[in-house]
């Protein structure tokens, strides 16, 4: 089994997204490391990222993540609501499958030495890391936040860091360390009184009596009184348990529970703990979740099949679907993706300033295109199995006839719906392309071309699809306007074409 380690840095950022968006690139720039969560809070002004890898990719993301940080957060001019020492300002890792703890300190002491030898950032160890027992917690480290560390650490032996400068850069300090799974809980309350949810954070804190393995601030967000929360351990004080607490030290002050929302991820575990307590469902097995059965199932299926089999492979394969309008989804997606990396190598660089907006706007664009033709890859082949299906309708009767006819013009204008949806989106990344061809970083231009070459192909191969369903119903004119659509779609394509010609000319020398 392949190791798997978690890692979420909380960055003191969350109010200029392309700041977020260039730290998010630095991480899945690296080949293994998935970016599984983003949330930002504007009040708070931190974001927390959340991905997961092998060991050695994470622990490269964790450090080019932070690398950007610096470069990007000035903390002199960072405010907001949560407390907070460093432009990165926590960096846990977690051990996920077929990976310890042990393993994790490790990844945390080295990346502690690495960030504070190259990127001279005091680092300050922590939980399962800590070399010191008060470090153990982190409001320790944080005590006075940035501000009070930048008056302290020069002079205060206790606030010498593990690694790097016994000085504080404008990109202030990071805590990093090995922790079991944590969930960032937040509850509302029915009152904008800050005090109320001051006083409720502390009866709930263990730090001051309250229930074991819960941190809590009172903090006031978007006009209402919040209840900050870190759970430690959910196993040992559920989340069922901390929202009763809350609900009733609130009834105290005459107020509720307005609402509750999660910071990044929570493990599916907390949840159904959750669900079952509040159900009452005593004699409850985690074996009677549905998907639960089905993971179980297909794992041991998949036991004697050691890859997984991948989406070229499926097109080879001898079955019917996917096909030709799945690979015109896939080849759309994969322009889509060129475009939106091009758009990204042109943030940030300040040669590129002028068309930085514009780039920030086609990334967001083709992002979303990307994960629509992705998306498709599946619907075409869905569509597909639906109309083979209707040819198998009973029609031993008029009427079964009738229903069997009608069901196989819908199945197949469908089928034929897909494929224009496909051909649509990809006259846009045509579009963008040819935009990121003309403004976009000069290095990555055979980027946006080959971006531009792979939405035409898909174009073609989508139109295909298209015409051979129309074609194949008996009244046609059924089908008229899709084939309009899809002429006015090759059209504009045949000018951005030559529009593309130019611009390899001029900005290409092609």
């Amino acid at each position: 089994m392949t190791q798997l380690i978690e890692c979420i840095p909380n960055f003191s950022e969350a109010r200029r997204p392309e700041v977020i968006d260039q730290i998010a690139a630095a991480i899945t720039s690296v080949e293994g490391a998935r970016l599984l969560d983003r949330s930002s809070d504007l009040d708070h002004n931190r974001t927390v990222l959340t991905f997961a890898g092998p060991p050695f990719a994470v622990e490269e993301a964790a450090f080019r993540a932070i690398r950007t940080a610096v470069e990007l957060i000035d903390l002199d001019q960072h405010t907001g609501e949560h407390p907070r020492i460093g432009a990165t300002d926590v960096c846990p890792f977690v051990p996920l499958s077929d990976a310890t703890m042990e393993d994790c300190v490790a990844i945390a002491k080295r990346l502690g030495e690495r960030v504070g030898n190259e990127l001279s950032i005091p680092v300050y160890l922590y939980e399962a890391a800590a070399t010191r027992p008060e470090r153990t917690n982190l409001e320790n480290i944080r005590r006075g936040q940035y501000e009070g560390l930048k008056s302290e650490i020069e002079s205060n032996p206790e606030r010498k860091p593990d690694f790097g400068p016994v000085k504080l850069p404008k990109a202030g300090a990071t805590v990093i360390g090995a922790r079991a799974p944590l969930i960032a809980f937040n509850a509302y309350l029915t009152t904008d009184d800050v005090d109320i949810a001051k006083k409720i954070a502390k009866a709930i804190r263990h730090s001051s009596g309250g229930l074991r393995y819960v941190k809590g601030l009172g903090l006031l967000v978007e006009g209402r009184a919040q209840v900050s929360m870190n759970l430690t351990n959910f196993r040992e004080t559920p989340v069922a348990r901390v929202v009763e607490f809350i609900r009733r030290e609130a009834q105290r002050y005459g107020v509720g529970i307005h609402h509750c929302e999660l910071v990044g991820l929570i493990p599916q575990e907390a949840l159904v703990d959750a669900a079952v307590w509040y159900t009452q469902l005593d004699a409850f097995s985690k074996e009677q979740i549905l998907e639960s059965r089905l993971y179980s199932t297909a794992t041991t299926n998949a036991s004697d099949s050691p890859q997984r089999v991948t989406f070229i492979e499926q097109l080879a394969a001898p079955t019917p679907t996917p096909g030709g309008g799945s690979a015109a989804a896939y080849a759309g997606a994969m322009g889509a993706a060129l475009v939106a990396m091009v758009a990204s190598l042109t943030i940030g660089k300040k040669k590129y300033a002028e068309v930085e907006a514009e780039m920030q706007a086609i990334r967001v664009v083709a992002e979303n295109l990307r994960k629509e033709l992705a998306l498709a890859v599946e619907d075409d082949a869905g569509a597909f199995e639906t109309l083979m299906a209707t040819y198998k309708l009973p029609k031993g009767t008029e009427e079964e006839q009738a229903t069997r006819n009608n069901a196989i013009v819908n199945a197949t204008l469908n089928a034929a719906h897909v494929p224009l949806h496909v051909a649509g989106d990809a006259v846009k990344v045509m579009e963008l392309a040819i935009k990121c061809a003309k403004h976009g970083n000069v290095n990555a231009i055979s980027d946006a071309l080959s971006g531009f070459a792979m939405s035409r192909a898909a174009l073609t191969a989508a139109g295909y699809n298209v015409r051979i369903n129309i074609n194949s119903l008996e009244d046609r004119s059924a089908g008229e306007k899709m084939l309009n659509e899809l002429t006015e779609l090759e059209f504009e394509a045949d000018k951005l074409e030559l529009e593309i010609q130019a611009v390899m000319k001029e900005r290409g020398g092609i």
